[in-house]
């Protein structure tokens, strides 16, 4: 039976957007200041999590909640188990919003709102893939379980909870990259550079630097505030120093005290080359002064060894792959007060033939003339590839070239999904080869053609992983 998957899509599209709206109107940013034994990433996650699960529960499948942490939809019956893992948490908003991020709105065929594209709407396309399965009562010989996690923008560990009580997949895709699949995600370790509080000793006097909202995002927006005697020379080369960077900013003057503030642009920090990484140009254009103590040697640090610096070059971290492509390097944080000292958080997202102690010790090297200390930050991740011969991988490309006309191929990312949890797991989807990124970026939107697409690809593929 030659089954019209796109037909299917069209007759549950007014359905389809309700349910994802009710999602993306819920703001679901961990929030650790709002942490409870009852919402262990605070309220928001908690809050989606249990919305999707309502969703599944009146649909009439199997849901369970795990611990407020993650949750599974259940559909069929076998030996297999079938893992579709998506998110339903989001990176914080930032600025730079035309719309409230949290009331979604369709403007020109374009859903916008956080969590748009990364991840609620393709969660929610494979939801409904699954719910076209169930409906047209297709055959299958395998179990599957829709699983959505709240913790996949921080520290994953919704997935830690989850796959610690409850039985592991044997193989499966997460719906949060792009098409045609990714097989090969590269390893993920933050180091942490620390700087002590001094910053004495110069004409001018760092009182703070901030930038950044999370480690796999570039930094959109930077502020410093300091004390010159000179800050009409600094508001001249300011001026000038805006015309000649790719940033917007301002700066205001009282008395002796100056504050700068700089909005560049957000991207995924997986990707930092696409963004304007704003803590960077404003220690470039603040390291052009006379500062002094642990604040200069921050400001000199990050202009020198970081600024544009997205393959690491010089801190001799520069490496390829022939399969998984280059190591990349984002800035993600950044933070100094004299009190406190200085931080900047860099996230790297490195392929095979490259570990997290060889980047460890090339760093150490490379910064020891400015007396900081590396810190390793939380729980890294590996590399992860699944051959292409594999049968998932050449299912999954398959159903690709035959929903869409194009040409299949192997593909690794910097990105972490879900997909690396399982020895044979892999992401696939939802964003298309035409599709415009937006992904932890203001005004971040999701094409509905690009979401229907999407849900009947899925559909296609999981019918034929399942059968």
């Amino acid at each position: 039976m030659e089954i019209n998957w796109k037909k299917e899509v069209e007759v549950r599209k007014t359905e389809l957007l309700e349910d994802l709206f009710t999602l993306l109107r819920i703001d679901s940013v961990r929030d650790d200041s709002k942490i409870t034994p009852d919402a262990p990433v605070g309220p928001g996650p908690k809050e989606a999590l249990e919305a999707f699960l309502a969703i599944g529960e009146r649909d009439g499948f199997i849901t369970k909640n795990v611990g407020n942490l993650a949750g599974h939809i259940e559909f069929g019956e076998g030996e297999e188990l079938m893992g579709v893992f998506g998110h339903v948490d989001v990176v914080p908003t930032g600025t730079g919003w035309d719309t409230d991020p949290f009331v979604p709105v369709i403007i020109d065929d374009r859903i916008y709102a956080r969590g748009s594209s990364d991840d609620k709407g393709p969660t929610m396309a494979a939801y409904y893939a699954l719910k076209i399965i169930r409906d047209l009562k297709l055959p299958i010989t395998k179990k599957v379980r829709v699983i959505i996690g709240t913790d996949e923008e921080s520290g994953w560990k919704c997935m830690d909870h989850y796959l610690e009580n409850e039985r592991i997949p044997d193989f499966g895709f997460s719906p949060d990259a792009e098409f045609p699949i990714i097989n090969g995600e590269k390893g993920m370790q933050t180091f942490m550079v620390q700087f002590r509080g001094d910053n004495k000793g110069g004409k001018n006097e760092l009182l703070s630097f901030d930038a950044g909202l999370r480690e796999n995002m570039v930094p959109q927006d930077a502020t410093a505030v300091f004390i010159s005697p000179e800050a009409d020379r600094i508001e001249q080369a300011f001026a000038a120093f805006l015309e000649n960077n790719p940033v917007k900013g301002t700066i205001s003057v009282e008395g002796e005290q100056v504050t700068v503030e700089l909005i560049g642009k957000a991207a995924h920090g997986m990707n930092p080359a696409a963004g304007v990484n704003a803590g960077t140009y404003l220690a470039t254009f603040l390291n052009k002064f006379n500062f002094g103590g642990q604040a200069a040697t921050f400001l000199e640090l990050i202009a020198d060894r970081i600024h544009l610096q997205h393959d690491a070059k010089k801190l001799n971290l520069a490496y390829t792959d022939s399969v998984m492509g280059e190591l990349t390097m984002n800035a993600g944080i950044f933070t100094f007060t004299p009190t406190t000292g200085g931080e900047v958080a860099l996230n790297f997202r490195y392929p095979q033939g490259v570990s997290e102690e060889g980047i460890e010790i090339k760093l150490e090297a490379a910064l020891a003339s400015y007396g900081v200390t590396i810190a390793k930050g939380g729980h890294g991740k590996l590399p992860h590839y699944v051959p292409a011969d594999d049968p998932l991988v050449k299912t999954l490309l398959a159903v690709y070239e035959k929903h869409t006309g194009l040409k299949g191929h192997e593909q690794s990312i910097g990105g972490g999904t879900y997909g690396r949890l399982l020895e044979r797991g892999v992401a696939y989807g939802a964003m298309f080869p035409d599709s415009i990124d937006t992904m932890h970026q203001a005004n971040e939107f999701m094409a509905l053609d690009d979401l229907f697409r999407a849900t009947a690809i899925y559909a296609d593929a999981m019918y034929e992983l399942l059968k």
